[in-house]
């Protein structure tokens, strides 16, 4: 699997396929990050594999549905428990990320974890995740934008002429350097 782009979350539902002493097999639901429907039917069948007898080809897929976010228009902070194979062994960790949706911090996870620890997205498997409040967060960077008065400045702004016209009324180019500075020459 590959982690190409966002991440999307599934509900998967799933069953051993059934037989004539047990026609109607208890179903399990799992509910996978992974980028299109068909890796998240792969991935429900590997832990399926590991937590019960049961492989695809004794089983049946019932349901696979995305699971969309309510409101996505605020931020909110989320935090991720997770497991991961490296060179030397396996690892638990605890990661936090501020990210509009869930899907976008798992993605942030994934990114991150392939930049910090060179973890191929086939070796993370995300345990638990939870949405966390402001008071709670653990990591510095993540609660030092959690605050109320939090400002992102914007130094360094060019004011130029050409800014606010529009896209072909002038030059293309100009003999005239721009004024990066908020003071007035």
């Amino acid at each position: 699997m590959t982690a190409a782009g966002e991440m999307r979350q599934y509900q998967v539902v799933g069953r051993k396929a059934g037989t004539d002493e047990n026609p109607n097999p208890e179903a399990y639901r799992m509910v996978i990050f992974a980028p299109n429907p068909v890796a998240a039917k792969s991935k429900f069948w590997y832990f399926m594999r590991q937590f019960r007898k049961m492989k695809k080809t004794t089983g049946e897929i019932l349901d696979c549905v995305e699971l969309v976010e309510k409101n996505a228009r605020t931020v909110k902070n989320y935090g991720i428990w997770l497991r991961y194979d490296s060179r030397s062994g396996t690892h638990n960790m605890y990661r936090e990320y501020r990210d509009l949706k869930l899907t976008g911090a798992v993605s942030q996870l994934y990114n991150e974890m392939a930049g910090r620890h060179r973890c191929r997205p086939r070796s993370i498997q995300i345990i638990r995740t939870a949405t966390i409040g402001a008071g709670e967060l653990k990591r510095t960077n993540g609660a030092q934008f959690a605050q109320k008065n939090v400002r992102f400045p914007l130094p360094h702004r060019v004011h130029s002429a050409k800014r606010g016209a529009k896209a072909l009324s002038d030059r293309t180019f100009t003999t005239v350097r721009p004024t990066t500075s908020s003071v007035n020459h």
